[in-house]
């Protein structure tokens, strides 16, 4: 709990308006939520930015650094780059709940909120599905890949594809006569 604390930001203090916050990642983080087992180093910072007012919250965040992980294939650790930005929204209410995945109520007198769940949260979502150490990106086709250097899910293509062929085959086949005789049935409706 005592690590958690450095990852608060006293709101009740704040006055309406904007304010900046700046928080630090690092292995100790990773140590501290269990996953310095698919993580090999770190070194991220966080910037908050609160714009607040008398009936809400706006928390931007801006997560910029490198996160070091193992290559699925080669199993190279390597630093996979990280710039995203994400939004929260914190609402005040009688009581204290999420009401969507990014929106949460929080009563009048709460005196902080604590941001190191939604860091360790927008930083897993980032990592790529399939790790590829970058001197391996070329011996992929490029076609898995898009604009970003994200794989894309081959696998859905295929089901796509498959859904297709399943349609066609199922029109060039003959229908069994006896559906023919509800199928008849069912059009007089």
């Amino acid at each position: 709990m005592k690590f958690l604390k450095n990852y608060d930001i006293d709101i009740i203090r704040l006055k309406d308006g904007k304010h900046s916050f700046s928080f630090e990642v690092n292995n100790e983080f990773f140590k501290y939520y269990e996953a310095e087992d698919w993580v090999n180093g770190a070194n991220i910072i966080v910037t908050v930015n609160v714009n607040k007012t008398v009936s809400v919250l706006e928390v931007n965040f801006d997560i910029i650094g490198t996160l070091g992980l193992t290559c699925d294939r080669s199993l190279e650790e390597f630093d996979h780059p990280l710039e995203l930005t994400e939004k929260v929204i914190f609402k005040y209410g009688p009581v204290v709940e999420e009401i969507s995945e990014d929106v949460f109520m929080i009563t009048k007198d709460t005196p902080s909120i604590n941001v190191a769940q939604l860091i360790y949260e927008f930083i897993l979502l980032a990592i790529p599905a399939k790790k590829i150490h970058p001197d391996f990106l070329d011996e992929t086709d490029e076609d898995d890949f898009d604009e970003e250097g994200s794989l894309i899910y081959l696998s859905e293509e295929k089901e796509n594809e498959a859904d297709d062929s399943d349609e066609e085959s199922q029109q060039e086949k003959p229908a069994d006569p006896r559906w023919e005789i509800l199928n008849k049935l069912k059009k007089k409706d």
